[in-house]
């Protein structure tokens, strides 16, 4: 039975659709729809191309790189191998999931967001009379831009150095790749989070030891952290961003009572504060805690996917190769965001 990735004709221009991806173009060439009820159809385009030009990328049998190579057609395919391994290791243990409500895709550097400050006359909850004015909610424009980052790293290999090596070894390379250039992202995030994105949105830092919060500057108590979650009414502190601070939380008494080791033992889950999500990033300040509500703190912002220099890879010209990345984040409501410094 013939089928139609096999007659597909594949070039470099398939990059280059404004819009796009060469992922999204293939798909174009080749729907996933046509292969339903086949051997298939658990197969993407892209992956569909792999089996036409009897390329293996995973285990102990995969080919060498320099399979992708046999031919014009299957060069074409390299970079967007790599930009998949690249995005594997991004995703492998990204906790921007955990840390963002909204994520929005746009085609370009520049975006203006929205945002709601309501009063504290606006945040109570008031009985509304037959006749009376409904309370409002004001949404506005952002003032100022959000700054996008172009994120990435130089792959720096000559073709010869590679060629015979195999590719479930070099995806490792990419996939670390990937979880670097994830690992900015974060920091983006967290920068945003405690300093804002430029509209006079930093959160509130909150220290141990100053009133409201319980406690002597330096030392972190449990008690401290009860002080610090009751400060985030109406909203509900679901996350905690930590970096060095993760093992003074850890250490906490009520961390280590018989409940939370039966629990970790049965589960291998760790019990948390209030039930908040613990994330743990070497970019939190020291002694720093980011209590957040994932549900209404963040919107990421995508200005692009991963990114390869796709004519220097074709080419095997991998002297110099980037493989970038484009984010930013904005603030959506200030106070679903607030700092704890421990001090000290």
């Amino acid at each position: 039975m013939a089928y139609q990735f096999e007659t597909v004709k594949l070039d470099k221009g398939m990059y280059r659709e404004s819009g796009r991806s060469f992922a999204k173009v293939l798909e174009q060439c080749d729907p996933s729809e046509q292969y339903k009820g086949t051997p298939l159809e658990h197969l993407d385009a892209f992956q569909r191309q792999l089996k036409r030009f009897d390329i293996k990328v995973k285990g102990p049998e995969s080919d060498v790189v320099s399979k992708f190579f046999a031919t014009w057609e299957s060069a074409v395919l390299f970079p967007e191998y790599v930009a998949r391994a690249v995005r594997q290791g991004m995703e492998e243990s990204d906790i921007l999931p955990f840390m963002t409500a909204a994520e929005t895709r746009i085609a370009g550097m520049d975006y203006r967001s929205i945002a709601s400050t309501p009063e504290e006359d606006e945040k109570a909850l008031k009985m509304v009379a037959e006749g009376a004015l409904i309370p409002e909610t004001r949404v506005h424009a952002q003032e100022n831009l959000v700054q996008l980052h172009k994120r990435g790293r130089m792959l720096v290999a000559s073709y010869e150095a590679i060629q015979f090596q195999r590719l479930d070894l070099f995806s490792v390379t990419l996939r670390q790749i990937g979880a670097y250039i994830n690992r900015m992202h974060v920091a983006d995030a967290i920068e945003v989070l405690l300093n804002g994105d430029g509209n006079g949105n930093a959160a509130t830092v909150y220290t141990v030891g100053t009133d409201p919060i319980s406690g002597t500057a330096g030392t972190l108590t449990y008690d401290a952290l009860v002080d610090f979650w009751s400060q985030f009414d109406p909203y509900a502190m679901n996350t905690l961003l930590v970096g060095d601070a993760m093992a003074k939380i850890l250490k906490l008494d009520e961390m280590q009572d018989g409940t939370a080791g039966l629990t970790f033992q049965g589960t291998g889950k760790l019990v948390t504060p209030m039930g908040a999500t613990l994330l743990r990033s070497s970019a939190v300040p020291s002694n720093t805690i980011i209590g957040l509500d994932s549900n209404y703190a963040l919107e990421m912002i995508r200005g692009s996917d991963v990114l390869v220099e796709y004519d220097k890879l074709i080419d095997r010209q991998l002297e110099r190769a980037a493989i970038t990345s484009i984010s930013g984040f904005s603030k959506i409501f200030q106070e679903a965001s607030k700092v704890l410094q421990i001090g000290g």
